[in-house]
């Protein structure tokens, strides 16, 4: 029989797609790829956003290509996450169960978030909220909450909310 291990306190999950990023060019590094100044500008937007609605993640993990870890510095900054960034290569394209095992294993945090890529995050969601169907239009910047109360094999958690770049207003 699995063991079903519960949090004593329900963790929120926050999936943040990175910002917008220089075009990839024909025989360039995907993995070096940077953020835009536009790019820049939506996702400290958003964040200001989230900030004033008491977004602040005690962990945050990052996918190890250059643009993820830049959006995931942003977000720790704006956010005032004291821990720095962790990387991880499971948010570079591995399987939807080995980033549910990576969440897993910072079960004890009360939030935690996961800065990433498409297609993988609008898989995540899916995955995450037990509806295997779904369809999720993840945009560059957006960013999802999910609160889960059980870190069992199998998720089953519970969409808060999710915001895209556009709908923070006109960066500053």
């Amino acid at each position: 029989m699995p063991e079903w291990g519960s949090a004593d306190q329900p963790m929120t999950i926050y999936l943040l797609r990175h910002g917008i990023a220089e075009p990839a060019g024909a025989g360039s590094d995907d993995a070096a790829r940077a953020l835009t100044d536009e790019g820049r500008k939506k996702l400290r937007a958003l964040l200001k956003l989230v900030r004033g609605a008491g977004v602040k993640p005690e962990r945050i993990l990052t996918s190890p290509l250059v643009r993820a870890v830049q959006t995931a510095e942003l977000a720790g900054e704006a956010l005032g996450c004291q821990a720095r960034p962790m990387r991880t290569e499971v948010l570079a394209g591995g399987s939807i169960e080995d980033v549910w095992s990576e969440i897993r294993v910072h079960k004890d945090a009360g939030s935690l978030l996961l800065a990433g890529h498409e297609p993988q995050f609008s898989q995540l969601v899916a995955y995450l909220l037990a509806a295997p169907e779904l369809v999720v239009d993840f945009k560059k910047g957006a960013l999802v909450a999910i609160e889960m109360e059980q870190f069992g094999p199998r998720p089953r958690g519970a969409l808060r909310w999710m915001l895209v770049p556009k709908l923070a207003g006109k960066p500053d």
